[in-house]
């Protein structure tokens, strides 16, 4: 009978152990790497911080396809950092009969005015994307149809004013709504409640940044 030496034996557990450990380690790295590679979300999230707390935000690109990527083109370009809400709706400053109008508004209008003159991004109405106005949707705020840009405002109830076909527009467009807030719809309610002079927040509240997940 062939006799192998027990050393041998042993050289050869130890390889085949080392081996294994090479597999699992690599396996293990390239698991990390595609779980880092894979998308931690089906749609773009993002995040509002401000010293109130943070904002987060889900965006629907497949129902407002030009709407969400001109917003997260502005993210990316960094437009958002040291931008603000400075606006908000509510029963004492609208008009009787306005049906309960509440909001809060923000982007780069009263902190950059060199971007007041961005191209304005095509309508998309709530008849095409089917994304209605309800509490902690997020839209594009606008004059005529197509002039919105950086500017947006959060919903704070549902707002069917500003559907398509809604009373709140004269034109009847509506407004295009494209995301809705996931998470610190109290941050966007305790903004909201500060002290206002008419429709404009006395101090307005600093957006340290807007940033992707």
């Amino acid at each position: 009978m062939f006799h192998i030496p027990a050393n041998s034996l042993i050289a050869k557990f130890e390889y085949s152990t080392f081996q294994m450990k090479k597999i699992f380690t690599a396996s293990a790295i390239f698991c990390f790497l595609i779980s880092c590679s894979s998308p931690k979300y089906k749609n773009p999230h993002v995040l509002i911080k401000t010293n109130y707390g943070n904002i987060e935000m889900e965006l629907y690109p497949e129902q407002a396809p030009k709407s969400v990527a001109a917003f997260l083109s502005y993210v990316d370009a960094g437009y958002y950092k040291n931008s603000s809400f400075y606006r908000a709706l509510n029963d004492e400053n609208q008009p009787s009969g306005s049906g309960g109008i509440a909001l809060l508004q923000g982007g780069t209008w009263k902190t950059k005015p060199e971007l007041h003159h961005l191209p304005g991004i095509p309508h998309e109405s709530t008849k095409k994307t089917k994304i209605l106005h309800k509490n902690g949707t997020v839209s594009l705020s606008r004059q005529a149809p197509g002039s919105a840009s950086t500017e947006f405002f959060i919903c704070i109830g549902d707002q069917p004013g500003f559907d398509f076909g809604g009373n709140n527009n004269p034109d009847g467009q509506g407004y295009a709504a494209f995301g809705r807030v996931v998470k610190g719809m109290d941050i966007v309610k305790e903004i909201h409640n500060q002290p206002v002079n008419g429709e404009s927040l006395v101090t307005p509240v600093v957006i340290k940044n807007i940033e992707r997940l």
